[in-house]
């Protein structure tokens, strides 16, 4: 079997796009992947001496790495492939933009943009510029969720009915600056955004990509708390119904900045058993099965854990480079769609807990 070599520029060093990078580093085979493998060959950043900072601490130093103290000579650099971008999501719509029109394929970290407005302007142009591109939901493509999924589609549960979600964490916002990401609207801040996506994924997978939806799209009632410091939301919580004639399930789903994570974080009810996935949702390692007898006794419990080699950031980027390689403009496991349909639930919560963000945050508005 060929090897396929896949070389990532990455765009931005901070918290994000360094565990990543270490991710792209981990030895494929400890994962039994044999099929691509990963180079890193080019690192931007405000400054070359901040980009070559990242590559000696992060990326192991090798001088074939390229720092460049922009993000477009990264674009221009012909021996790259694909643009990671870990950026803060206010500005993920101008980097894609600005990668995609460089002819890159481009892995675009969640949420993908500030509005399903931006969003379906970057699709409509790496549709144009003929480039690979993928919102950077990483729990989708990793072991623990590939199996609970195919236990929720196995049948043996019976249909989902309810599903719960939950991703706070206590950011101590009360001394932390308000120019902090997290506290900003400038930059998108407030649980919805930064945490709600981990929530949400789970109820794509469980529910609306489940066969007897057949991706009908859910209705949504949700409401907010803002904070007094900011007025980004603090405490968000919203549901989604999906209510066809072989499906009729909801999605309690919620996230703080003011609280921490609860355990289990997603509790998955069906007619015949519960699945309950243990923290941190975003990257589970754990997870229980619950069968249920006719008077809901529970009559079977298993349990499951997962161990890897690294973060569980990698198992996305090979999804990149097996998509880039057969000549793929989106994965089937997190296509366009659901980045849409994830963006669309993202900006009714928004619109129905009156969050606004400050005038020129959104570049794309209609």
């Amino acid at each position: 079997m060929t090897t396929f070599v896949f070389r990532w520029g990455i765009i931005s060093t901070g918290k994000i796009a360094t565990a990543f990078v270490k991710d792209l580093l981990v030895d494929p085979k400890t994962r039994d992947v044999h099929d691509v493998v990963h180079k890193v060959v080019a690192v931007g950043s405000r400054t070359t001496e901040k980009a070559q900072e990242f590559i000696n601490t992060n990326a192991g130093g090798a001088s074939s790495i390229k720092a460049y103290g922009s993000y477009r000579e990264v674009y221009a650099d012909k021996d790259v492939d694909a643009i990671y971008i870990g950026t803060p999501h206010t500005c993920h719509y101008l980097n894609a933009l600005d990668a995609i029109k460089a002819g890159k394929h481009v892995l675009c970290e969640k949420p993908v943009t500030s509005n399903g407005h931006e969003l379906r302007a970057l699709l409509s142009a790496a549709d144009d510029e003929g480039v690979f591109f993928m919102e950077a939901v990483w729990t989708r493509f990793q072991p623990l969720c590939l199996e609970v999924k195919k236990l929720i589609e196995s049948g043996s549960l019976g249909p989902p009915v309810v599903l719960q979600a939950d991703l706070s964490g206590n950011f101590d916002i009360q001394k932390i600056p308000k120019t902090h990401r997290i506290l900003d609207p400038a930059l998108g801040g407030g649980a919805l955004l930064d945490l709600g996506p981990y929530p949400l994924v789970w109820a794509i997978m469980a529910l609306y990509e489940h066969p007897d939806n057949k991706l009908s799209a859910p209705s949504v009632s949700a409401s907010m708390l803002k904070t007094p410091l900011t007025g980004v939301d603090s405490n968000t919580a919203f549901t989604l119904t999906f209510d066809t004639a072989e499906l009729r399930a909801q999605a309690v789903l919620s996230c703080s900045i003011n609280l921490n994570s609860v355990n289990p974080g997603v509790i998955i009810r069906f007619e015949r058993g519960t699945i309950k996935i243990y923290p941190p949702i975003y990257c589970p390692k754990e997870y229980t099965v619950e069968y249920f007898d006719d008077e809901g006794s529970v009559t079977k419990a298993e349990k499951r854990v997962f161990e890897y080699v690294g973060g569980g950031w990698h198992f996305q980027a090979d999804e990149v480079a097996r998509c880039v390689r057969d000549g793929k403009n989106q994965s089937s496991l997190w296509n366009h769609n659901k980045s849409l349909l994830e963006m669309g639930i993202f900006d009714e919560v928004r619109k129905q807990g009156g969050y606004r963000f400050p005038l020129g945050v959104e570049r794309v508005v209609e």
